[in-house]
């Protein structure tokens, strides 16, 4: 009896299927780096370029009308030892960061908590407290929160009504500072929108739970929603603090482009615009840039090495 045998599959065919898809790839990154080189040009030439080129002129003495003159580390020198108005500058940005970073993450987180129900009304409310981000740091809104804290105006005039006489905010060192920290924490749509969404992603059943164990509103909110929300809480910290180191609308537009009274609104990024495009010296500005630049990057490297002392993930080993 003849048994027929099944022959067996063919080899070669496998590895020459797989070698298919290899060649594809291949003949698809020219027309992958064609497409790509409208970004690399721009990025080249409007944003290496110009940071080499500011790298270099931050070693110079630069007046954008003749050649450059290298004077090394002198521009670096000065600012730290000779120039004052330069230290105002730090430290008024400074106290600007420390405070109005807070606050704005506070009032943000809260007013999230109130929104984190199933009210109709919410979707308005949301869009209510999300538009005054949209305005940005646009001089409509500065020339307007100039307008209400000026002497003799509204928020002068409804504190008067309570008894609490004020001078003119934007005119006064002691309050000129105030209301250009109030205008950036008025301004805490983006954050909340943020801060909803993280939310939303928290598990009801654990508030639950907490709940029938006894525990009250600000254990579950300690325990609970701020662990469960610190991923969210170190982006919306990391973001508004480098938004808060380059903030300069208000200040410029509340201090009347000088820096206010006794140089109390002199922020950072205000006078580096003074000394570039008012004195033109630009290469004074540059080395102020990069100052700028490098101790943005000290602050958010020392947010994220630390984060892993404070914000929690789900699985252990995906911690920060």
């Amino acid at each position: 009896m003849t048994t027929l045998r099944t022959p067996d599959p063919p080899v070669a065919a496998e590895p020459a299927a797989r070698a298919r898809p290899a060649r594809r790839r291949r003949k698809s990154q020219p027309e992958a780096f064609a497409f790509l080189t409208p970004w690399l040009l721009g990025a080249v030439a409007l944003t290496v370029g110009p940071m080499v080129v500011s790298l270099y002129l931050s070693f110079t003495d630069y007046d954008m009308f003749t050649a450059p003159d290298w004077v090394g580390f002198g521009n670096f020198t000065h600012m730290f030892t000779d120039d004052d108005r330069y230290l105002q500058s730090v430290k008024v940005t400074l106290i600007y960061v420390l405070v109005s970073v807070p606050l704005k993450l506070t009032v943000s987180l809260l007013v999230a908590m109130l929104l984190n129900t199933r009210r109709g009304a919410n979707g308005f409310y949301r869009a209510a407290f999300y538009a005054p981000s949209l305005l940005g740091a646009s001089v409509a809104a500065a020339l307007v929160w100039r307008a209400l804290f000026m002497g003799g105006g509204p928020v002068n005039e409804v504190l008067a009504f309570f008894g609490w006489h004020t001078p003119s905010w934007v005119d006064d060192p002691q309050f000129s500072l105030a209301s250009i920290v109030l205008l950036g924490v008025w301004q805490f749509g983006a954050p909340m929108v943020i801060f909803l969404a993280g939310l939303k992603q928290i598990p009801a059943e654990l508030h639950e739970a907490a709940a029938i164990d006894g525990a009250g509103a600000f254990r579950r909110f300690r325990h609970i929603t701020l662990p469960m929300l610190s991923p969210v809480i170190f982006f919306n910290l990391v973001m508004e603090a480098i938004h808060a180191f380059q903030a300069f609308t208000p200040a410029f537009v509340i201090g009347g482009g000088r820096g206010g009274p006794a140089d109390a609104d002199l922020f950072y990024t205000l006078y580096l615009f003074e000394v570039g495009f008012q004195d033109f010296r630009m290469g004074y500005a540059s080395a102020m840039a990069w100052v700028l630049l490098a101790v943005i990057a000290i602050v958010t490297a020392i947010v994220f090495r630390t984060a892993k002392l404070w914000v929690f993930y789900d699985d252990a080993e995906e911690r920060t």
